[in-house]
């Protein structure tokens, strides 16, 4: 559902003029800018120059004064010359890819736009731009990028708006710009619970143990370090070698944690996904293999590293099914 905000822009002259402007509609890439889908416009220098011109034609004329005629004709030309050279800025400019690595609901996610163009002729000034976010665009040997800070608010697929790319080189008299509008969402994750209950134990053959200040079995003695609880020292140890010696403990656990959405049952949905969100986080943290049960979905796992975390994370940023409602 749209907010307000999102509604009057939509309904803004402005938003309704970029309607007209090319694309019209989400498109696949890549996107190569020609001349019917670059817009050339003068900015506000480029007005203040255009009054300033017509004054000293005025003036010129009126007074017989060939000079400065011919002087308002040179910078005249100038400015047309410069409106050609800020087209061609973009002219076979191509954005063959947009792209970025998903990120928690509520963190800026890093947009990143690809582009490519003919590394004969050059190109300066670029300028990338969607929504709020902006940054400069500098091509090396025909290839560069641009990275945006998109904001985001909630998880599951984000349709990305119209990206602008612009620039007002070479005298800054005139804005050329094109616009790309990617038809492919971006993945925003589950934001995870700010606090809640520890990890569950792990289940499993393959148990291991990790050593734990208040762990069950002794498994030795190590150098004192700051912030060890006093109630660790091993007094006796420690008076015999002149140096405070501190107990470290063992504590079973298991290789292979069950998150399972059934065992949060009096949890809401959204409430059930950012705490399975959080698990997943703390279980690859501590290097744990750990399997994902969700209604709707075949059990993921147990496993553990980026992809496997990836998916997991996927499954939950997107619906998981009408049972889990």
């Amino acid at each position: 559902m749209r907010s307000r905000w999102t509604e009057a822009r939509a309904r803004s002259p402005l938003r309704r003029l970029q309607l007209l402007a090319r694309p019209r509609q989400p498109e696949p890439l890549p996107v190569l800018f020609d001349r019917r889908r670059t817009y050339v416009l003068p900015t506000a220098f480029g007005l203040f120059f255009l009054v300033l011109l017509l004054t000293m034609g005025v003036g010129a004329l009126n007074y017989n004064n060939n000079p400065a005629l011919l002087l308002a004709l040179v910078l005249a030309g100038t400015a047309l010359a410069s409106l050609i050279a800020a087209h061609l800025q973009l002219s076979g400019l191509m954005v063959h890819a947009v792209n970025a690595e998903p990120v928690a609901a509520g963190r800026p996610l890093l947009l990143r736009v690809h582009v490519r163009a003919d590394p004969r002729r050059a190109r300066r000034g670029l300028r990338v731009e969607a929504g709020s976010a902006a940054s400069a665009l500098s091509l090396d040997r025909g290839a560069g990028e641009a990275t945006l800070e998109i904001p985001t608010v909630r998880r599951g697929w984000l349709a990305l708006e119209r990206i602008r790319i612009s620039t007002t080189r070479p005298l800054g008299l005139a804005r050329a710009w094109s616009w790309v509008w990617p038809q492919d969402p971006l993945l925003v994750y589950p934001a995870p619970e700010p606090d809640g209950p520890a990890l569950p134990l792990g289940a499993g053959d393959n148990a291991q143990a990790r050593m734990h200040p208040a762990g069950d079995d002794l498994h030795h003695l190590r150098t004192w370090r700051r912030g060890d609880s006093r109630r660790a020292i091993a007094w006796k140890p420690s008076a015999r070698r002149d140096t405070l010696l501190v107990r470290e403990y063992e504590e079973p656990q298991g290789a292979d944690i069950v998150l399972d959405w059934a065992t949060l049952g009096t949890l809401p949905a959204e409430a059930r996904i950012r705490r399975l969100a959080r698990w997943i986080d703390e279980a690859e943290r501590d290097q744990r293999r750990y399997r994902l049960l969700l209604p709707g979905h075949p059990p993921m796992g147990p496993a553990s590293g980026a992809a496997h975390r990836h998916a997991c994370l996927r499954a939950l940023a997107l619906p998981p099914g009408p049972e889990a409602a």
